[in-house]
């Protein structure tokens, strides 16, 4: 297991993954954190400086977007992934903060990253997922 532990410092390859708006707005919890390594304000997707977006929230950030939604965004990601094995991905607790989703609703999303040696799933995904 890879697990993302607090991540406070990033190497040279690593990539902070975490939850975001669709308007990019990165003003509280990992998106916030995510600005210090290179997330762009107004980008809500992909990647950003040595981070990567993944949207849960609408772009209002009046409401979490659906499974569906945030499981094609989740895909997008593990194909970036895929296609960078030079780097690490450090995925945070995507979608289980401000948005408001439970480990056992997004971790299932992230099924096929685990088996990608060059991303990191937080503890709480791996319990999920190890079940």
């Amino acid at each position: 297991m890879r697990i993302t532990g607090q991540v406070r410092e990033l190497k040279e390859n690593e990539i902070f993954v975490f939850g975001s708006n669709l308007s990019g707005r990165h003003g509280k919890g990992a998106a916030k954190q995510a600005m210090k390594w290179g997330a762009k304000y107004g980008v809500g997707n992909g990647i950003q400086g040595r981070t990567y977006g993944i949207p849960t929230v609408n772009a209002t950030i009046t409401g979490k977007l659906s499974l569906k939604a945030i499981a094609s965004y989740v895909s997008e990601f593990i194909d970036y992934a895929k296609a960078h094995p030079e780097l690490h991905f450090l995925v945070t607790a995507v979608g289980c903060g401000l948005a408001g989703w439970e480990p056992e609703d997004i971790a299932p999303l992230f099924i096929e990253a685990t088996f990608l040696d060059n991303v990191s799933l937080p503890k709480e995904f791996w319990k999920e997922l190890t079940r």
